[in-house]
């Protein structure tokens, strides 16, 4: 079996796994991350959504194979030690979550848009296809707002 080292939220990793195995079972299964949630696993629910050299990625639809030498981040890694990252902050101050199962990939959507973006508009929110099935949206969109405030 094939071996791929990477780094998992700042660690370096190593694992023993198929090249087509999803990142989401390496993840989950091989090195105990459980934040990125199983919805789908077709890439469309969006609940194992994490980043990959800080980009956002479905893991779910993402073969271990196209992460070595690489870095992930999952919503375990995307803090800084004890300082969360604005976008969690927000969702604790938007108090957004409910029953929070989609809530990891929907920060990381989140978070990802705002690397790459500073002044949103409800455009860009609305691109993030992550599903929420308590309907939070409305709290989802003023988080990432208040997010963007910040940084």
């Amino acid at each position: 079996m094939p071996t791929y080292t990477f780094v998992v939220n700042g660690k370096p990793v190593t694992v023993d796994a198929p090249a087509d195995l999803a990142l989401l079972w390496v993840l989950r299964d091989k090195l105990g991350v459980r934040g990125p949630k199983f919805g789908c696993g077709i890439g469309v629910c969006r609940a194992c959504t994490s980043h990959l050299n800080g980009a956002e990625i479905q893991p779910c639809v993402t073969p271990v194979a196209e992460c070595a030498g690489q870095s992930v981040t999952t919503i375990e890694g995307l803090a800084s030690g004890d300082d969360l990252h604005p976008v969690q902050e927000a969702w604790l101050e938007q108090d957004v979550a409910q029953c929070g199962y989609c809530q990891p990939g929907q920060i990381m959507a989140a978070a990802a848009l705002l690397r790459t973006k500073k002044e949103i508009s409800d455009e860009d929110i609305d691109r993030i296809a992550n599903v929420c099935r308590c309907g939070t949206y409305f709290r989802i969109r003023q988080a990432i707002k208040s997010a963007a405030a910040k940084t």
